[in-house]
């Protein structure tokens, strides 16, 4: 007689989309990856790739034939140029026929701006091949509010197509009707399907509207680009496979209250993720800035006590920043560290070595740390930077003109080696800067850079004696 345990059905799991983490019941978030609203049940003998699926699948006659890789064409995956240099740097090149770009952002960062010019751009340069118009669909606007940032950004081209949908199934339709070489949508998470359950903006919703819009891309060979949402932490809205479905995932990043923004790539199946592209945000639109020294440095290169300036890199990109320090006696109890665009941490770091180390005591003094132009400068490379900096506000020094120091400041006070410091000096020269202090490891490496004077440091006595040689 079979035993109950043999006889009794196999239960009902729960399995969670975004990481794969199981549960015998429900719940409204998951365990392993504190995602809500993602478990979805699995019924006995489904597969994990959906709700009753079936386990084993069968074979089918292939829709088009394998090839050896070398009769493959490859035209179909090369770049085309959008009109805008900055992001066809950030995406290799261009943006590939098919491919599915995520742009993401905080609101207010200046996403729907760069995208709106960048459809512009792209129609001319369509309009000027022959090519399809190209679709931007606003779900968040509507058509004349987008015609007005139009107007003031100066991005009206009669090969761009504008409409206001919130429903997958329209948007869908303007595709089939207009046959477009771009299509923007703005953004993914305002547009709902009517044939799935939910909101738009909601796990399944999102889901469903980008594997249609990938469907259609790969069929017809038309790259879109998305707007995406991100969260109160910085990281994007939605499912977490809604990143892995996309072919390009990019993140817009800047401070509001200033004028610099950031393109980085996240992820990029068709080129690096290590370029970075500038543009500067104003009342007239947005520009891209394939030189942006002139925000990060003081306009007029003076010796002015309590500056020094240091070249960050932004992945492959070396940016030119001036550190501004300022030492100011205090009544209170307990002196102010305020600091802007660098990190708080290895300021109070630097403090700390250079009062151990060089008897530059700060501790009742306010001490203010800023960088030029809302610039961030947070890696170790500006270590160097920031303590000549200080040294010279504290002594009211003031460091010379066309001097640069870059190198990380370890805490007994030697100078480390820090990356690409190659790139950094070129860049630098480049700009005018005829002195380069730098850590003394690797610098037998280094080539000759025409106009500069490389001065190698091991320790960071050593750089103040170089930086302020009167102090």
């Amino acid at each position: 007689m079979p035993s109950a345990k043999a006889t009794r059905p196999p239960r009902t799991s729960y399995r969670c989309t975004e990481c794969g983490w199981t549960s015998p019941k429900w719940l409204g978030q998951c365990r392993e990856c504190r995602a809500w609203g993602t478990l979805e049940e699995q019924r006995p003998g489904a597969a994990p790739g959906g709700v009753g699926a079936p386990a084993l699948a069968r074979a089918t006659t292939p829709t088009t034939p394998a090839l050896p890789i070398g009769q493959v064409s490859a035209e179909e995956a090369r770049a085309r140029p959008t009109g805008v240099g900055e992001l066809d740097r950030v995406l290799g090149g261009g943006i590939v026929p098919g491919a599915i770009v995520l742009l993401a952002g905080e609101p207010g960062v200046g996403k729907s701006t760069l995208l709106l010019d960048v459809a512009a751009k792209a129609a001319a340069v369509s309009r000027s091949r022959g090519d399809g118009p190209v679709l931007y669909v606003t779900g968040e606007e509507s058509a004349s509010q987008v015609r007005l940032r139009a107007e003031r950004i100066d991005a009206l081209d009669p090969a761009l197509l504008l409409a206001s949908e919130t429903t997958l199934e329209a948007l869908l339709g303007h595709v089939e009707a207009a046959s477009p070489s771009l299509v923007v949508v703005d953004s993914v998470q305002t547009i709902a399907s009517t044939q799935v359950e939910g909101s738009a903006g909601g796990v399944t919703q999102v889901r469903a509207v980008a594997g249609a819009l990938i469907a259609v891309a790969k069929e017809r060979g038309i790259p879109v680009l998305l707007v995406g949402h991100v969260t109160k932490d910085g990281g994007i809205a939605g499912p977490r496979v809604l990143e892995h479905l996309v072919d390009v995932v990019t993140q817009f990043e800047g401070d509001r209250h200033a004028r610099l923004r950031l393109l980085r790539a996240v992820k990029n199946r068709y080129g690096p993720t290590d370029e970075v592209g500038c543009f500067d945000l104003g009342e007239r639109g947005i520009v891209g800035l394939a030189d942006p020294s002139g925000l990060f440095l003081s306009a007029a290169r003076s010796e002015v006590p309590g500056t020094c300036a240091t070249v960050t890199l932004e992945g492959r990109r070396p940016m030119p920043v001036e550190v501004q320090a300022l030492v100011a006696g205090t009544n209170a109890g307990s002196p102010r560290r305020t600091t802007s665009g660098v990190d708080h941490s290895r300021v109070a770091m630097a403090l700390a070595v250079l009062a151990a180390r060089l008897r530059v005591d700060t501790s009742s003094t306010d001490v203010y740390v800023s960088t030029v132009g809302g610039a961030r400068a947070v890696e170790p490379a500006t270590d160097l930077a920031v303590a000549v900096a200080v040294v010279s506000a504290a002594r009211d020094l003031p460091t010379p003109a066309g001097l640069v120091a870059v190198g990380e400041v370890g805490l007994t006070g030697e100078v480390r080696a820090t990356v690409g410091v190659q790139r950094r000096l070129a860049e630098a020269a480049r700009l005018g800067f005829d002195r380069a202090i730098v850590p003394l490891a690797g610098s037998q490496e280094l080539r000759a850079v025409p106009g500069m004077q490389v001065l190698p440091v091991a320790h960071v006595g050593e750089a103040v004696g170089a930086a302020l040689p009167q102090g």
